[in-house]
């Protein structure tokens, strides 16, 4: 399967492409097999925060991973987040992961520039895309800030966020993006919000939110690519039907699936017992949240193998 046509498919039809992260290497397996059980399609990927401070050891290790136990037909293996500022506000030498990635077979890859002006995320976003299209590859880009607990910060109140869309994509600056960028898909700030990563606030619950789906809707016109959302976990059901409705074509999963895992461990299970929750909880998102069961023959179409 190629990344881009499937995604471009799921966009038409008003399907969505679960992404799901790997922050420790042994919940891949049981993602992969649960995607395939649930005949669905999904993204298995990992973001360098997660090689830095998690357990995935290196992009090209969960490369190796997936080689494993890729199910074809079903997983497209991609690269999530890779900044050019990152969380702790060091510069990254973003150009060169992307390479990496590219050599060790991802089928798509993901810059995130966001945290620059708009003239420099243009730039950079601008640079890993020729960087991508010439290795073949289509590549994600992100506009705005998907708001959350990403540092120990006391978190501003959600329901403060929503109402005063704070963050969310600009609409006209989303239409200067993608014509300037070259980008192919877009991640958009509507509402959702980011998993914790700090330390002692890995397990708390990400608020319930939503979505504003008019303003997906306008993003959708505006740019007339596959948006794609950040912070999937806890976002209400019937906002993420919608949304998906209005042009998200590709929904990232984390904190939903890391935390099965890492409290079994924490509670003195073996990794084995950490791999069935994570492949329980990946099938009833796919089946009951995303609503994507079956998927893989609505998508199939004539993408090449």
């Amino acid at each position: 399967m190629k990344s881009a046509e499937i995604v471009r498919r799921a966009f038409e039809k008003g399907l969505v492409i679960p992404a799901f992260n790997i922050p420790h290497l042994p919940m891949l397996e049981p993602v992969a097999r649960a995607v395939a059980d649930e005949n669905s399609v999904a993204m298995i990927q990992v973001a360098r925060l997660e090689w830095e401070k998690f357990g995935s050891e290196s992009l090209e290790r969960v490369a190796q991973e997936y080689a494993k136990f890729e199910k074809p037909g079903h997983t497209l293996l991609h690269l999530d987040h890779v900044p050019v500022i990152d969380e702790d506000l060091q510069q990254v030498d973003y150009l060169s992961i992307l390479n990496r990635a590219a050599a060790a077979g991802y089928g798509s890859l993901m810059v995130d520039a966001s945290r620059l002006s708009l003239e420099e995320n243009i730039r950079a976003t601008a640079e890993a895309a020729a960087l991508a299209h010439a290795a073949g590859l289509p590549i994600e880009a992100e506009l705005g800030a998907v708001m959350g607990h990403e540092t120990s910060q006391q978190a501003i109140p959600y329901e403060e966020i929503f109402r005063k869309k704070m963050g969310f994509t600009d609409v006209s600056e989303a239409r200067r993006f993608v014509q300037e960028t070259g980008c192919d898909w877009l991640s958009v700030a509507v509402g959702s919000v980011h998993g914790a990563i700090a330390q002692g606030m890995l397990d708390r619950k990400k608020p319930d939110a939503k979505l504003d789906v008019g303003h997906i809707r306008a993003l959708r016109e505006a740019v007339n690519i596959p948006l794609v959302l950040h912070g999937g976990s806890g976002i209400q059901q019937e906002y993420i039907t919608r949304g998906i409705a209005e042009g998200i074509a590709k929904i990232n999963v984390g904190t939903e699936i890391r935390q099965p895992y890492e409290r079994v461990i924490a509670q003195g299970g073996n990794v084995p017992g950490a791999q069935e929750a994570v492949y329980l909880r990946t099938r009833e998102l796919i089946r009951d949240f995303l609503g994507v069961r079956d998927s893989a023959g609505l998508l199939a179409g004539s993408a090449g193998q």
